[in-house]
């Protein structure tokens, strides 16, 4: 099983054939509308242009939809080919270009007042190449494009990946704890956060925002795993099923990117957007089952023993050259066995921002959302 996590867009950056960097050591409710202001007061604030990259995947295309609702122009970064029904109804600009152009990315960028960069390779398997070339080197794309075009606000989109495995014996992280330094071996998508958000530090008119595990209604990725787990009789709670889940609806994450990008204070900062972890991981699955019609979950798995035969499941897939993943990996397992203590006071004090759906009615929606999308399903 593999959820995703954290994740910009629901497709993946096809890759350049150029040769492989070195690997890393190891180390829905949108905001109401404003009323109109009274006499005397300040005038509303301008109309910006913002650019969405991955604005077709579940982020963005939140961002795009709550920006549209509250009167704003949106043009969204799209490829070819992809599924843009949803932005063109939403009146989005559309403007067919890809992340490793950066001719494309120098034309997409003029005139917009603000960057939202969701596009990133989304995953939790591959080699190195494929996470460095898909958020890493797009993500340097883009702050090119932003040098070029009058410095646009640049909204970051990360993860609270760049953390690695952090014990829970730690209390609370906040902003300041350092990243990149508890990444297992092929952690390679928390990796290639850490070096994104290093990129993006060069670039000084930016903003970062670390989601946790996002889901919501056009979750083409987690949702569907965690189905499939489910019918196929391959998912085990991870240990107790005890621990509070990080996750967060994607339209409270929209909302504290938006917040963020419009915040003056907020230039340099760093954002956790998580929830309060007022969901169970047992409490999740027999959401799930519930909603399925399916007996309860009641098989459980040791944290130390799930995470050995996975890290052995990896190496043989990797040993034997294997394109797709095995049936647990590390990450898909630490999501969903790994206590919740990411402190958001920070986004709470400084852009008054705090999730607003609570999980069980959210994961109830996305659930429905998928079913009513995938009626054979």
């Amino acid at each position: 099983m593999h959820p995703r996590e954290e994740t910009g867009t629901a497709t993946q950056v096809t890759h350049t054939s150029e040769p492989s960097p070195p690997e890393p050591s190891p180390p829905e409710s949108s905001p109401p509308q404003a009323s109109p202001e009274p006499s005397g007061a300040n005038p509303p604030r301008p109309k910006r242009l913002s650019l969405i990259t991955g604005a077709t995947g579940l982020l963005g295309s939140y961002i795009a939809e709550q920006l549209r609702e509250q009167g704003e122009p949106v043009r969204g970064l799209v490829r070819t080919g992809s599924d843009t029904r949803l932005l063109s109804k939403l009146g989005v600009e559309l403007f067919e270009g890809d992340l490793r152009d950066l001719d494309s990315l120098g034309r997409a960028t003029q005139g917009v007042d603000t960057v939202y960069h969701c596009g990133a390779f989304v995953g939790d398997w591959g080699p190195w190449q494929q996470y460095f070339e898909g958020t890493v080197e797009t993500t340097r794309n883009v702050v090119e494009a932003c040098r070029a075009s009058g410095n646009p606000r640049l909204l970051h989109v990360s993860s609270i990946s760049v953390y690695g495995q952090v014990s829970a014996d730690r209390g609370k992280i906040d902003e300041d704890f350092p990243i990149g330094q508890h990444h297992w071996l092929w952690d390679y998508y928390g990796r290639s956060k850490v070096e994104a958000e290093q990129v993006v530090r060069a670039y000084p008119n930016h903003t970062i925002v670390r989601p946790s595990w996002i889901y919501g209604p056009r979750d083409r990725v987690s949702i569907p795993r965690l189905v499939d787990a489910l019918r196929s009789g391959q998912l085990r709670i991870m240990g107790s099923g005890r621990n509070p889940l990080n996750m967060v609806y994607a339209g409270d994450v929209a909302a504290g990117a938006i917040l963020a990008a419009n915040e003056p204070a907020a230039v340099g900062q760093a954002y956790h957007l998580c929830s309060h972890g007022e969901i169970t991981q047992r409490e999740l699955v027999d959401l799930f089952t519930e909603g399925l019609g399916m007996p309860r979950v009641e098989r459980h798995a040791p944290m130390p023993v799930a995470w050995s035969v996975a890290f052995l499941a990896e190496a043989a897939f990797r040993s034997l050259g294997r394109r797709t993943p095995p049936p647990f990996t590390r990450r898909g397992i630490y999501i969903m066995g790994r206590p919740t203590n990411f402190s958001i006071a920070k986004a709470a004090e400084q852009l008054g921002w705090e999730p607003r759906v609570k999980t069980r009615e959210g994961v109830r929606e996305a659930l429905q959302w998928y079913l009513s999308t995938h009626p054979a399903a």
